[in-house]
């Protein structure tokens, strides 16, 4: 059975409809995330950001990259795609959850994806920090 042009419209309007699935494409906008990245955001059990990170790659707005144990995702890089995160991202533009999201995106990009997922963000920062030195 072909899948109708409204019935596309109608799942990725549903898929971007949640408050979380809308932050995780606000942080991908941004570039590629690591699962363990988007859960410390989210503050959510990693089941539960599995699942939307499932229906937002359903409905062909999210690819994801394997590199050895870590899963990476990202935006797709179609029209459509691209349009939908367009519309979104305008009407969102001010929203101070989405900044407090970027804010965390880009603190979290200081530390290695390898031990934020082991040891999860403080430790990892603390390592990071003392590998500095």
């Amino acid at each position: 059975m072909k899948i109708s042009p409204l019935d596309v419209t109608v799942s990725i309007a549903r898929a971007i409809g949640h408050p979380a699935r809308s932050r995780i494409l606000a942080m991908l906008a941004g570039g590629e995330l690591c699962v363990c990245q988007i859960t410390e955001v989210l503050g959510l059990a990693q089941s539960t950001v599995s699942t939307h990170l499932r229906e937002l790659k359903r409905v062909g707005l999210i690819q994801e990259r394997k590199d050895s144990r870590w899963v990476y995702f990202s935006l797709a890089d179609d029209e459509e795609s691209a349009a939908w995160l367009k519309v979104l991202l305008f009407s969102v533009e001010h929203d101070q959850q989405l900044a407090a999201d970027s804010e965390r995106v880009r603190e979290l990009r200081d530390v290695p994806v390898e031990d934020l997922c082991r040891f999860g963000f403080d430790d990892a920062l603390k390592k990071a920090r003392n590998e500095s030195k």
